[in-house]
């Protein structure tokens, strides 16, 4: 633990001084309160507070730009060591693979909690003051910031695996965002096809909605509008979250980043430095 501790630190200290970490709270913040302050119109006409609306706004966001984000973090975790040679000098210290891969993962996952809790609760703390908060609505922020917090961990291990695959940190960077695009935008665009095609028969049914489930990202979105239902009636996805029990998002969510982790410690104990 102390070594992982250790090796978080030098981490942190590294995010900071490459204005990692500052350049992701002022996104979260800069984007969180815009669509706050852009949703204060509607509320009116769909009978629900500024915060409601605001969270819906802002799970939407999350989807897109918490995987972005852990993944610009992450891409270079490994392939960058071995890119500069200090792969090598840091594994001639008393220190796992493991450890390594677990420090860098605390540190990264630390910086990203920060964005999440500052840029979310910034924008939170402003829909109540201006528009009012339910104890629904606040349920669902809580949720809003707990999920992204499990989706960019989630979208961090899977960037240590793409760092550990590639070669190089530009071959790195390119799987990144092609992993992005196919987890984020081509498989929500494929399932719609799908169902489109497939007309309201069994596979929109009975097969969608867990499909649905098994991708973080959409993991993500149906766990935190399942904490109101006007935030689930706002972002459209009452009926697939009405289809699934309970227990599947989360399940998912916290599934995913373990399972993530695992496979990236697994290719780096392969990796020649």
């Amino acid at each position: 633990m102390a070594r992982i501790l250790a090796i978080s630190s030098i981490e942190y200290r590294i995010a900071m001084r490459n204005r990692w970490a500052l350049m992701a709270i002022l996104i979260m913040m800069l984007f969180s309160l815009a669509l706050t302050f852009a949703g204060a119109g509607p509320t009116g006409a769909l009978g629900v507070d500024l915060l409601t609306v605001s969270v819906a706004s802002m799970t939407t966001l999350a989807v897109y730009l918490t995987p972005l984000l852990a993944l610009l973090i992450a891409f270079d975790a490994i392939s960058g060591e071995v890119e500069r040679g200090s792969l090598a000098l840091l594994l001639t210290y008393p220190v796992r693979r493991s450890e390594i891969l677990l420090g860098k993962f605390v540190a990264h996952l630390a910086v990203l909690s920060v964005a999440m809790l500052i840029g979310f609760g910034a924008a939170g703390m402003a829909a109540f003051a201006f528009g009012g908060a339910g104890y629904e609505s606040l349920i669902a922020l809580g949720r809003l910031v707990i999920g992204s917090i499990l989706l960019g961990a989630t979208f961090l291990a899977i960037g240590y695996a793409v760092s550990a695959l590639s070669r190089s940190v530009a071959g790195a960077a390119g799987t990144a965002i092609g992993v992005w695009l196919v987890l984020v935008v081509l498989y929500d665009l494929g399932l719609l096809g799908a169902v489109v095609f497939d007309d309201g028969g069994t596979f929109t049914r009975d097969i969608f909605p867990w499909l649905l489930a098994f991708n973080p990202a959409d993991a993500f979105r149906l766990w935190s509008i399942s904490a109101s239902a006007d935030v689930a009636l706002a972002t459209g996805m009452t009926g697939a979250g009405a289809a699934l029990p309970s227990w599947v998002a989360p399940l998912s969510l916290v599934s995913w980043p373990v399972a993530a982790l695992v496979a990236a410690q697994q290719i780096f104990r392969r990796i020649d430095p």
